[in-house]
């Protein structure tokens, strides 16, 4: 049982807020006959606040059960669906990334070093990581056709693509000119 005596008193010596208080409300709220007065309160109410505002309350509270059902149904399913985002993201796989990477204008320069004396008739010059030959006439065809593809087979891992192709009366100074841009492809996981 509760000793309010004893209560007031700690109270008291804590400050003048207990002062102000009511301890005999406190009384009545723990008094076995509380519970009667409630139940009395409860069997009356339909009398003192009328049948409309009892249906005007049940409703409310019957919304207020509903959209409570409503959200605890929903962030069930939301929590369902994002479990099975992430499990989705757990197996889908690192692809890697493929880029082509300009091989050094030293390489380059090397190539053209080492080939050349092969073709005579043609002049192989290097702008950074590209290759350019020309021809001062049309008989130099074959050869040119063979440095094309002595330059695309020309390095380690080389990927050689065709900036510019002239071949004939199109060509602005030489009737055969060529601009072939040398890359390396690199492959690099995502991180």
């Amino acid at each position: 049982m509760l000793n309010l005596g004893a209560v007031e008193q700690s109270l008291k010596k804590w400050g003048d807020s207990a002062k102000g208080f009511d301890w005999h409300s406190l009384k009545k709220i723990a008094d076995p006959k509380a519970a009667d007065d409630l139940n009395a309160f409860l069997e009356k109410l339909p009398q003192n606040a009328g049948q409309t505002m009892l249906i005007i309350a049940g409703a409310v509270w019957a919304f207020a059960g509903a959209t409570g059902l409503y959200s605890t149904v929903q962030l069930q399913k939301l929590t369902a669906m994002k479990a099975e985002l992430q499990a989705a993201e757990a197996l889908q796989p690192i692809v890697p990334e493929v880029r082509d990477v300009a091989v050094s204008a030293d390489d380059v320069s090397a190539f053209i070093e080492r080939t050349k004396g092969i073709y005579g008739g043609l002049t192989m010059k290097a702008q950074g990581s590209s290759i350019v030959i020309t021809s001062p006439s049309l008989a130099g065809f074959g050869q040119f056709r063979e440095a094309i593809a002595h330059v695309q087979n020309g390095g380690d891992g080389w990927r050689v693509s065709i900036e510019k192709l002239c071949v004939g009366r199109e060509c602005e100074r030489e009737p055969l000119a060529a601009i072939l841009k040398i890359n390396k492809v690199s492959v690099q996981t995502p991180g």
